[in-house]
């Protein structure tokens, strides 16, 4: 087997590495070929229930484009059903829930999960990967407690997250039960990702850009620091990620997290100034992968160019996740640019 390349996890450390690591959300899927094959026949719930093929699914992206880590296939959602809730991913809509949560009884009815007899497939996904097929590390993950509280409340996705902003300021014990069953099993689902051989770990907050820093602060931080604070003793870097949520890096940067993942929104040089000194994620705009080479190669070094500059370390990424319509080509010669171009920058120092 080839040399484990642990660029990513150093990066995300603050330590030095010999060229900035680079990986893309939603890397595995959407628009290769190959994985849209797979979906004809399969959903996502049934590729995820098959280790092997979730395995397959999960690696090609690292073969495909040279990244520096591979993510887990699966869905932020995946372990839900093993607290009981109803729910099914549907082609074009997202998560949709048919029990969704309205009250305090609601909330006390959903079971305590256990990663092992809930969701053995994907541990058995991560096994295969770390022990037999990557030469990166694989970064496991899971969805935020607000993120997946909405698609519980709503039903499915949201444009204004109504229900769920109601119901937290209307009935905050609820509200607070839920946070911490939703961090008990997150927890219980990280801590069996990485047991099972995960080197990294991101949180995917996408939708809590929706509230205020007020809010946030009341009804979200303590249950976030609650689960940080915990999985830190998994020795892994934390990586915490959302979408449009800029006003919220600095609370973000107060957590007991490793990395603070950007969206497009807020360049690097920005969020430092800011006060975010630990190490950064991101953030080219996804919608350029369908720009002109040109235009991509010079967003992305000045991108690069800002983490270089950056105090505590920077992974390339995008700000969201690659559109089905991006040419697998685009991917591969940006992962090759950033390396190359970053490997050249910091040979000069």
């Amino acid at each position: 087997m080839m040399k484990f390349n642990d660029t990513l996890l150093r990066a995300a450390r603050g330590e030095q590495v010999e060229h900035t690591p680079v990986w893309f959300m939603r890397q595995a899927g959407r628009s290769q070929p190959e994985y849209r094959e797979i979906k004809q026949k399969y959903s996502l719930e049934e590729i995820t229930m098959q280790p092997e093929l979730c395995a397959y699914v999960t690696r090609l992206p690292v073969e495909q484009y040279n990244v520096d880590a591979a993510i887990l296939y699966k869905d932020i959602v995946t372990p839900l059903p093993g607290m009981g809730v109803d729910v099914k991913i549907k082609a074009g809509i997202g998560p949709v829930i048919s029990n969704p949560i309205r009250s305090v009884a609601d909330v006390e009815n959903l079971r305590e999960f256990n990663a092992k007899e809930h969701t053995p497939y994907v541990l058995e996904t991560i096994k295969m990967l770390t022990k037999e097929q990557l030469n990166v590390p694989l970064i496991g993950f899971g969805g935020a407690p607000f993120t997946l509280a909405s698609y519980m409340i709503e039903g499915g996705p949201s444009r204004n997250y109504a229900k769920t902003k109601s119901f937290m300021v209307s009935q905050p014990k609820a509200w607070i039960a839920l946070m911490d069953k939703l961090a008990d099993m997150i927890i219980a689902d990280i801590t069996a990702q990485v047991e099972a051989g995960a080197k990294a770990i991101q949180i995917f907050d996408s939708w809590v850009g929706a509230l205020n820093v007020e809010d946030y602060r009341i009804f979200i931080k303590p249950t976030m620091t609650r689960i940080f604070a915990e999985l830190r003793a998994l020795n892994v870097p934390l990586i915490q990620f959302g979408v449009g949520a800029s006003h919220l890096v600095n609370e973000w940067h107060d957590l007991p997290i490793d990395v603070v993942g950007l969206d497009w929104r807020l360049p690097i040089r920005e969020a430092e100034a800011r006060g975010v000194t630990k190490a950064v994620q991101g953030n080219l705009d996804p919608t350029l992968l369908l720009a002109d080479w040109n235009v991509i190669e010079a967003r992305a070094k000045d991108i690069v160019d800002q983490g270089l500059a950056h105090t505590g370390g920077h992974i390339f990424n995008l700000g969201h996740g690659v559109f089905p319509e991006v040419d697998p080509a685009v991917l591969k010669r940006l992962t090759a640019f950033v390396h190359d171009y970053s490997r050249e920058q910091i040979a000069k120092r």
